[in-house]
């Protein structure tokens, strides 16, 4: 049975005693020399004993990794816990692309097929984006990226086990996210059977904005911010291509706000794409995310502020809603399908069918697997997430006064 509870926009300040305990007492020992050091030759050496490889192939970029470190020690603050979570996840990392190098060069034929055709849903967060893209999975010819395979989209050997292996640990990292932050879930479910976000395969590139997404980042966003994305955007598509050959089907479904910023590079190096942008009345889907961030990044650090997290992430939202319209702009020939949040949740028929208008119209055995997929992912079924622009110091008119060219646009496309 799911415990339902009702999260509010602030209850990020509210930790599990056990939580606040462990790190309290892990850094009262920290003199003993217990904190965990985040350096990437230490990292690097790590993950090559723990997987017994050691080529991370020519193409591995390591200033990426130099920034983010930077800023993780300089700027982020994280508890001791937080610092344990980051090590593990930067090994798993180097780890991935160690595995992924050995497996290139074994089966030269994985990268010498063609990826699938791409529906890139790249509207903002919050906007219906993960509802769209569960809905969406339920084509048996869409092939969507599941949680267990985001964090570890290669396998671990040879052993006819090894995706029980990958399933386990991702369930075991859902669990231990459910124990830390309870009430995330009603805010964005994380379930390791279900799609997630291909920013996950990105992070592999030390490249992504997950990193300003959990933590306080600052020097390492201004930096990626401004830094060319084709290198990390083409290696992302190395490892959908090996996804590809795990489990294969006709097209990918991909999702992430964090594409809107580089539609001009998702141009450049995939063939085919269908942009789906979802779009929902900022005023609605800004603090939702605004309480997101501030959830997330509290998992690894007590330094969390409503005034850091709003600085951010309010300039960061208006960036990435220019860099989208201005791609639409210039780029008049590409294929954009505009779903409305309003319409996705009490019209889903309706929308399905301007997704798969390209393609012709839906089967009605499709149909049905859509409806059912939508009858097992009901809205609040962790719970009710609240959330006002107030909790963030924010009011209507100065949201209004930003994001005004956004609001004309959708106009445009009304008429």
């Amino acid at each position: 049975m799911i415990r339902q509870r009702t999260v509010t926009a602030t209850a990020f300040k509210d930790k599990p005693f056990w939580l606040s305990w462990i790190n309290g007492a892990w850094r009262s020992t920290y003199f003993l020399g217990t904190k965990i050091k985040l350096e990437k030759d230490t990292l690097i050496k790590h993950a090559r004993r723990r997987t017994g490889l050691h080529a991370f192939g020519n193409e591995f970029w390591e200033e990426p990794l130099d920034r983010l470190l930077d800023s993780v020690n300089h700027e982020a603050e994280l508890t001791p816990v937080g610092r344990f979570i980051t090590q593990q996840r930067l090994l798993s990392m180097l780890s991935i692309r160690l595995r992924a190098e050995h497996d290139f060069k074994r089966y030269p034929e994985i990268l010498e097929q063609e990826l699938y055709p791409v529906q890139l849903i790249c509207g903002l967060q919050r906007t219906g984006t993960t509802k769209l893209q569960r809905l969406l999975a339920a084509d048996p010819e869409n092939r969507v990226l599941l949680s267990w395979e985001a964090l570890n989209p290669v396998p671990l050997s040879d052993a006819r086990n090894e995706q029980e292996r990958r399933i386990k640990s991702a369930r075991l990292s859902e669990q231990a996210l459910k124990l830390m932050a309870p009430g995330f879930f009603s805010i964005h479910p994380v379930e390791h059977l279900q799609p997630e976000e291909d920013i996950l395969l990105l992070d592999n590139t030390f490249m992504s904005t997950t990193p300003e997404a959990t933590m306080y980042v600052p020097a390492y966003a201004d930096w990626l911010e401004k830094t060319d994305q084709t290198m990390a955007y083409e290696y992302m598509i190395k490892l959908l291509k090996y996804l590809q050959v795990q489990r294969p089907a006709k097209r990918w479904v991909l999702k992430s706000p964090h594409h809107m910023e580089h539609l001009s590079t998702i141009k450049k190096v995939f063939n085919q794409v269908q942009y789906i942008w979802t779009h929902r009345d900022i005023m609605d889907s800004l603090p939702s995310f605004l309480s997101m961030v501030a959830h997330s990044q509290s998992i690894f650090s007590n330094a969390v502020t409503v005034d850091r997290v709003t600085q951010h992430w309010v300039r960061k939202t208006v960036f990435m809603l220019s860099k989208g319209i201005e791609f639409r702009k210039t780029n008049p020939d590409q294929q954009f399908t505009d779903v409305f949040y309003n319409d996705l949740v009490e019209s889903p028929n309706e929308v399905l069918d301007a997704i798969y208008k390209v393609r012709g119209p839906i089967t009605p055995e499709l149909k049905q697997r859509f409806m059912k997929n939508e009858k097992e992912n009901k809205q609040n079924k962790y719970g009710t997430h609240t959330y006002h622009l107030e909790n963030f110091g924010l009011t209507k008119p100065q949201i209004e006064s930003q994001v005004q060219f956004y609001s004309d646009y959708l106009t445009t496309l009304a008429r």
